[in-house]
Order: C-alpha cells, then structure tokens, then sequence
C-alpha cells in the first residue's frame, strides 16, 4: 500500500489517510439514510436501496483509489437523486425502471466522451478565475449545507435566512465543535475534524434538540442484515430511452446534472488539495471522469440514482488525505456499514456540521488566487463563488458564471481569445435552460 498509493511523494503517512478516510466518510454517511428515503418515494424498496447504495458508493471508491490515486470519494449524489424520484418518477410519471435505465445510458454517455477526451476538455475549457469561484463556491455551499444542519441558520418568511437562536443547547454546541476544530487545527493536532466530530456525538447524549429528545440516541442493535438487491438489482428497463424517445429530454437534463455537478466538484477538490500541476491542470482528470462514469452505470444496475464525486471529500482532504488510500478507505467502511445500518443511523446531524462550515471555510481560502487585475476574471469568479450556495446547485452556479464570463469577453473584444470549447460549454448551458 506504501509504495502503490505513494505516501513518500504526496508526503502523507498510513495512519494520516487511514483518518482522512474515516473523516470523508463521517460527512457523507448520511446518504446511507437519506438515498433510500427519497428513492422509497419513487416506489422502490428502501431495504434494497441501502445496499445498491452502499455497494455503488463503495465501487465508486475502489475505481476512484485504484485508477486515480486521488482521495475523491463517490456516492450516490444528492440533488440528482430528489430529481430523479420526485421530477422523472412522479412528476413525468416514469416507472422507476425506466428511470434507472435512463442514468444507466447516461453513464455510457460519459463513458464515452470520458474515454474520448471531451469530458476533459470541458473541464479544461473553463476559465482560471471561474475554477476559482468553483472552490470557493463549493466551500461555501458545504458551509451552507452546515450551518442549516447546525440551526446556526434558519429560513425566515421577512429576510429569506437569518441567524437561529444563539442561544439554543444544540446551536452552542455546534459553535463549540467548530472553535474545537479551528483550535486543534491551529496547533496542528492530527485528526482534529475527526476527533471533534467524536466529542459532538458524545455530546450529543446530554443535548436535547427542540423535539425534546436527545441529539444522540443509542441504536436497539449495532448489527443488521439489510434485504438483497433483487428487489433493484438488475431491474431497469434497459432499452427504454430507445423505445420512448420524448424520454431524451430527462435523460438530457440528468446528463447536464451530473455532467458539471461532477466537473465542479473534482475541479474544486483537486485544487484544494493541490493535486493540480503548475498549469492549473489535474493530471488525471480523464481517469477521475472515467470512474466517475462507470460509477453511473453500475449505480444504475444495482438500483440507485447517478453515483458522482462528493464534495465531502474536502474533509478527508483537510483532515490530510492526499492518495487513493483515502478514498479505499471510505469504500471499506460503505461495505462495512451496510451491516451497520443502526449504527449509522444514529450518528446525529450535529456531529458532522460543524465540519462542513470548518471545510467550506477553509476551502473559501482560494478567493486570494483570483487574478484580479483581469476584471473580467475576476467578477466571473466572484459571481460564481456567490451563485453556487445561493442557487443550491454547483451546476447552475457555473452556468451562470460561465455565461456572464463569455458576455463579458465578446462585449470587450476579446472573443477571439476564448477558447472554443468554452463556447461548446455557453451553447450547452443555453440549450439547458432552453429545454427547461
């Protein structure tokens, strides 16, 4: 493992991506309970959605470890997964079958532009500065997603958000993980996000949330045996894109999704953890796609919406992952947790926000990188950063960017400068919201 996953040269150690593997997978274990909750509303079995999503997620991992070496781990993603249930399944009124088949072709679809190189020279098509804005925006959106777990920020008919109360238990003791893991942080203890999130879990017994009942409860069991997949395993209507062709406008839309979901997450992380070479470029970002995309299609066979990056790996990363050790790691405990699904259950919300504002706030480190004496670049960047948590959406957060960024450019004579393939990407956007 030392000399395969190069722990000399990424200047990393065994026990250091051991705890970032720990790390990502305490911030991204919750879809082990959310994807079978809101696939269960598309009339698929929850028990066998737990292990698809377990299996795909840890499948996901393997790929990304041993074709990569990158700490990236994949799960199936939020976002694409509601849509998938409740727009496709009970808006268009899809059998789940279909749907599935329809993330099934669209992983082929990837497959292919992956294998080709088109998938990379979209990535690489988009803009300095805008890259930029995609870290940050990501750091602020996973900051988001922790501060609303937390109550640090609640919704408010007057203001939109506001702030929750200060002087709530459960508030006061997610401000008190997050000073504990900015302190071990600054004075370089290992394992700071891992061990705080420990001390919030404990902490979690003796804080009641506005329920009345405890942040923390211990499982009836530790151990369980989920139903098998053959519930999902297998069951999607393969040819169903083929047979029914006003289907190609969903499969369109979920293409767009994942496509640039999965370009901004690996864009973002890479840079975070300096995987990027002195160009600005990720060396094997063909190979990420490729896992990325095979990770779709066996998602689909085993019974699970689109398997993507997760932008919780920012933990791991932070936590000091560097190599596809990290990555293996999570692949392991997702195996490992389909016969801890109690367990993992009872792991409360309040142990895992303070490490996403912790994240998001480091990774919003990356607004110092913007060339501001390019302004062009610069607001692209800015506007970015700023629509990717509003919107709630890495994928239309970067649409708007890129398009503002291709307005700017013709408007000031440069259109000859820009890359083409980052007008492919403009069209591609346009005729996104085109289709609606």
């Amino acid at each position: 493992m030392h000399n395969f996953f190069k722990f000399e040269e990424n200047k990393t150690t065994l026990g250091r991506e051991t705890i970032a593997g720990f790390t990502t997978f305490a911030a991204m274990a919750y879809i082990l309970v959310v994807n079978p909750m809101i696939l269960s509303n598309a009339g698929m079995d929850a028990q066998a959605v737990i292990m698809a999503t377990a299996i795909a997620a840890a499948l996901g991992c393997f790929l990304m470890a041993f074709m990569t070496n990158y700490p990236i781990a994949l799960a199936p993603g939020m976002g694409t997964n509601a849509y998938f249930a409740f727009i496709v399944v009970i808006g268009y009124g899809l059998p789940w079958q279909a749907a599935l088949s329809l993330v099934f072709w669209n992983g082929i679809i990837f497959l292919f532009l992956s294998i080709s190189g088109f998938r990379k020279k979209l990535a690489e098509a988009i803009p300095a500065g805008l890259k930029v804005g995609i870290q940050a925006g990501i750091g602020f959106f996973i900051a988001l997603l922790g501060l609303k777990a937390a109550g640090i920020v609640v919704a408010n008919p007057n203001t939109i958000i506001t702030h929750g109360s200060m002087t709530s238990p459960v508030v006061l003791l997610a401000l008190a993980g997050l000073f504990l893991m900015c302190i071990l942080t600054a004075k370089k203890v290992p394992g700071a996000i891992m061990f705080s999130m420990v001390i919030l879990a404990i902490g979690g017994l003796f804080v009641a949330g506005s329920d009345g009942a405890k942040l923390t409860i211990f499982p009836e069991s530790i151990f369980a045996i989920p139903s098998g997949l053959e519930e999902t395993f297998l069951q999607l209507d393969w040819f169903y894109p083929f047979t029914n062709l006003s289907a190609l406008k969903i499969m369109f839309v979920l293409l767009i999704l994942d496509l640039f979901d999965s370009l901004g997450t690996i864009i973002g992380i890479s840079r975070r953890a300096n995987l990027v070479d002195s160009s600005g470029k990720l060396p094997r970002m063909d190979k990420a796609l490729t896992a990325d995309a095979i990770s779709t299609s066996t998602g689909a066979i085993l019974g699970t919406s689109t398997v993507t990056s997760f932008i919780e790996s920012a933990a791991g990363i932070e936590a000091g992952g560097r190599t596809g050790f990290t990555s293996l790691v999570v692949g392991m405990l997702f195996l490992l947790s389909a016969f801890l699904y109690p367990l993992i259950g009872a792991v409360p919300s309040i142990a895992t926000a303070p490490a996403l504002i912790f994240v998001g706030l480091l990774m919003g480190q990356s607004l110092r990188e913007i060339p501001y004496d390019d302004f062009t670049e610069t607001i692209t960047a800015v506007f970015t950063a700023l629509t990717i948590p509003l919107f709630f959406s890495i994928t239309h957060g970067l649409a708007i960017g890129i398009i503002l960024f291709l307005v700017m450019q013709v408007a000031s004579g440069n259109a000859s400068k820009v890359n083409w393939m980052t007008y492919v990407i403009g069209a591609i956007f346009i005729a996104f919201y085109l289709i609606g």
